[in-house]
């Protein structure tokens, strides 16, 4: 009789976990991202290889980063809008 009430008491116990864990996962908030804008970079020359050129230029330029960009990689500068 104890064997079998110690083993309900488990399994309620692991259900009530279990429920516990499901009741976590949809009540995640999630933190808004700002958007960012992006603009060619204008002192920028030539194909964009290493991002952390691009960003030296943009921060020039007055952006506080810059990503190379597209097929033809070019240096765009970016910031929040």
């Amino acid at each position: 009789m104890a064997s079998s009430l110690r083993s309900f008491a488990n399994a309620l116990l692991y259900m009530i976990m279990l429920m516990a864990t499901e009741l976590g996962t949809n009540t995640i908030m999630v933190a808004a991202e700002a958007r960012m804008c992006s603009r060619p970079s204008y002192k920028f020359k030539g194909p964009c290889i290493q991002e952390k050129n691009c960003a030296s230029i943009c921060l020039t330029e007055g952006f506080p980063k810059g990503d190379c960009k597209g097929i033809m990689r070019r240096c765009y500068c970016v910031k929040p809008c």
